[in-house]
């Protein structure tokens, strides 16, 4: 599971500590083993504050934590700080080849570009996810948000992304097609036909 402020904000959620803990709860209710979550502000001194509530709460409750931060140069004291506790990162919002140079050499876990953004803007999409899944082996993964279309999931899982994340509707959506619908009914038609067959 993971989220952001814009999410939790959609959700009617203040973005405090207090929320977070709730979120930690609830994924460990539901029987999830990890929750990425989004720090609020850039400052270290805060960040390490959070973390001495967030990661004892995650721990408690068997829930992997992993702490999302914008990739951004302004950022990184914050996940300077947040690396000397030990603790996982996602960078969030990677929009080019740069960037992830900088994540690489960061260490961190995880990078997150935003497809459908960058697809709206007019990148070379795909250039990009393909350099993000190059340096896995010995780099961060590819987690691919925003992603607007199975066509899209298709090709992320072609070019060999790590992981997606996906709203709920987009997955209850995508379980079935109408296409499948189709070939379904024509199967269940055929086969009333040929028990009427079998009948004479």
């Amino acid at each position: 599971m993971t989220t952001n402020p814009t999410l939790v904000f959609q959700a009617g959620l203040p973005v405090t500590l207090q929320s977070y803990l709730g979120l930690i709860s609830a994924v460990a209710d539901q029987g999830l083993p990890e929750l990425m979550l989004q720090l609020p502000d850039s400052d270290p001194q805060q960040a390490r504050e959070w973390l001495k509530v967030l990661q004892p709460a995650a721990a408690a409750r068997k829930v992997q934590l992993t702490i999302k931060l914008p990739c951004a140069p302004n950022w990184e004291a914050c996940i300077d700080a947040v690396q000397a506790e030990q603790q996982g990162i996602l960078l969030t919002g990677l929009s080019n080849a740069v960037q992830l140079l900088w994540a690489q050499h960061k260490g961190v876990q995880y990078v997150a570009p935003y497809v459908g953004r960058l697809v709206n803007d007019g990148r070379n999409v795909w250039a990009l996810m393909e350099a993000c899944v190059a340096v896995q082996p010995h780099g961060p993964q590819l987690l691919a948000a925003s992603i607007k279309t199975p066509e899209v999931l298709a090709q992320l899982m072609a070019v060999g992304a790590a992981a997606v994340t996906l709203p709920p509707a987009s997955l209850a959506a995508w379980c079935t097609d109408a296409l499948t619908q189709t070939a379904v009914q024509q199967f269940e038609s055929d086969i009333q036909s040929s028990l009427k067959l079998g009948a004479k």
